[in-house]
């Protein structure tokens, strides 16, 4: 059995509104040949006569009278649907957005993103959640709605990015360390005792090892997962962590940050996305606030 026309849905309202095939044809634009032959095929479609002759006029069947209260409604969701959005009120958005970020990024913005979110949109959830590592899996798979990373090629082609600020590396000590208030030689920052940021323990995979030139040695004594972490133990002991300085301001109070004695290049952090989201009003609303908040830094 064939699909039903939905089309036909259209013509069938209007018909049961009018009661007249004259009336239907005018209103649809048709000649009244051609809406004669879209009765008989609803007709045909129903099973059903659904306007016959009574008189000079059609009336309509107790079919007719049943879909009439049920088609009206259906043809208006419709054309509701294949209408462009109407304008966004933000007050009456009720959604949870998931927001895979580096270390720090919550710790550093998240306060402001949800305070400003809280006050334009106050329906909208915010979660975050850790990233483990550059999987965009999540993004294409609709796992998560948004992600801040380092681009980089291997992420899927189809992917929307944008860049939100640019950061840099810095060292970071305990105000009690030796070389706190001083102007850090790369010598002084070779030889001393250092924490790191890595999943495997190796410095040459550390995010900072990566970017620090080649020929820079430091004495690792310590790897942890993340840079927050990194910055306890180096506030509480007289461990170097070089953590990305934008990434880390609220984690660094009442520490002493130097800048690298070494030459090591910025970098672009990004808000990550999946094209079928580009469009979506509330989504791209979103965007324009997590990248305000980066920028009022």
């Amino acid at each position: 059995m064939s699909a039903p026309d939905l089309n036909l849905l259209v013509a069938l309202d209007v018909l049961l509104e009018e009661g007249s095939v004259a009336g239907a044809a005018d209103r649809l634009r048709l000649s009244p040949s051609a809406m004669s032959r879209t009765l008989a095929r609803l007709r045909e479609a129903t099973g059903d006569p659904l306007l016959v002759r009574a008189g000079r006029g059609l009336v309509p069947t107790p079919r007719a009278l049943e879909l009439k209260d049920r088609v009206g409604p259906l043809v208006g969701e419709g054309q509701t649907l294949l209408r462009p959005s109407q304008a966004l009120d933000l007050a009456t958005v009720d959604r949870t957005f998931t927001m895979r970020t580096s270390d720090g990024f919550v710790e550093n913005f998240g306060p402001r993103l949800l305070a400003r979110v809280g006050a334009e949109a106050p329906g909208i959830r915010l979660n975050f959640l850790q990233k483990p590592d550059k999987d965009s899996a999540p993004l294409r798979e609709g796992r998560i709605d948004l992600e801040t990373a380092l681009v980089d090629p291997a992420m899927g082609p189809e992917l929307r990015t944008q860049a939100l600020f640019r950061d840099r590396l810095i060292g970071v000590i305990s105000q009690a360390h030796p070389l706190a208030g001083k102007r850090v030689s790369a010598k002084n920052y070779a030889a001393a005792r250092h924490v790191i940021v890595s999943r495997s323990g190796f410095d040459g995979d550390s995010m900072e090892g990566k970017l620090l030139p080649d020929g820079v040695t430091r004495c690792v004594v310590s790897s942890v997962g993340g840079f927050a972490t990194a910055l306890a133990v180096a506030r509480h002991s007289d461990l170097v962590a070089t953590v990305p300085e934008l990434h880390t301001t609220s984690l660094r109070d009442g520490m002493y940050s130097f800048a690298l004695p070494v030459r090591a290049p910025s970098f672009a952090v990004s808000l990550v996305w999946h094209p079928r989201l580009d469009s979506d009003p509330v989504h791209r609303w979103l965007r324009a606030c997590i990248r305000a908040v980066c920028n009022s830094s």
